[in-house]
């Protein structure tokens, strides 16, 4: 494909996503409530275990229902993961050979449940995150919190988990487009385990850390998956080559 029909490719393919997210967000303004309460929750149980009064504060007249279009944006993205991760992975198909492209649904049924898992994760670890931060304040004073500013930080935590958990998919992807092999993803285990850890210390920064492994263990745990994956790949891949090299030997004599 020429630069110009890539570029025609990952237009529809970004409007094909973008559409798709905004279908579900009409749908996911009608739950927004039950969202903003469940993100509530870890102000209330706050409120209650240090004492400090802790409440959602509204800048604006238009604030609340700002808030509530974040809201169903982010359920839209959400919801809306199969289809633009699907749209991600067409885009990246056609660099693949077409035993390669037999693997694409693979690569795609895992992404899925993994992203949706990194968000539940991200979505479990906010409450202790946020009763951390909060315990700073002092039961003399009240935190009264910005109402967009507090989603904005509950929703790069979730997505920035979602994100975390499928990236060793894309490593795998990586491999079977002949960019990376397994030699070298293996080579950064060092340096990948080291983000990984110091992700999750920011993302958990509990003072007992076992929030932080147990986030940790299983980003870790895909990592190495993915290397695993990735050697096999490349040791068939191997075989195929010599057994190509062999016929043609053989052709020409």
């Amino acid at each position: 494909m020429s630069l110009r029909q890539h570029l025609v490719e990952l237009r529809k393919r970004l409007f094909r996503s973008a559409a798709a997210i905004l279908l579900f967000s009409v749908g996911g303004f009608f739950v927004g409530n039950f969202v903003l309460d469940g993100l509530r929750q870890p102000i209330i149980d706050a409120s209650k275990e240090h004492g400090v009064k802790t409440l959602l504060n509204y800048s604006g007249a238009t604030a609340a229902f700002d808030l509530h279009l974040q809201i169903a944006f982010f359920v839209g993205i959400i919801v809306a993961s199969p289809i633009w991760l699907y749209q991600l992975f067409a885009f990246l198909v056609p660099g693949l050979t077409k035993r390669e492209k037999k693997y694409t649904f693979g690569f795609f049924f895992s992404t899925v449940p993994l992203f949706l898992a990194g968000c539940t994760a991200g979505w479990l670890v906010l409450p202790h995150m946020f009763l951390l931060l909060n315990s700073f304040v002092s039961s003399q004073d009240a935190n009264f919190l910005d109402a967009k500013d507090y989603f904005t930080f509950a929703v790069k935590l979730i997505l920035a988990v979602g994100i975390a958990f499928i990236l060793p998919v894309f490593l795998v992807l990586l491999n079977f487009m002949g960019i990376l092999t397994g030699k070298a993803i293996l080579k950064a285990w060092r340096w990948a385990i080291l983000v990984i850890i110091v992700f999750c210390a920011i993302a958990t920064p509990s003072a007992d850390v076992i929030s932080m492994f147990l986030l940790a263990a299983p980003i870790i745990g895909l990592y190495f998956i993915a290397v695993g994956i990735a050697f096999v790949h490349d040791r068939a891949a191997l075989k195929r080559a010599q057994a190509l090299e062999n016929e043609l030997d053989t052709a020409s004599l």
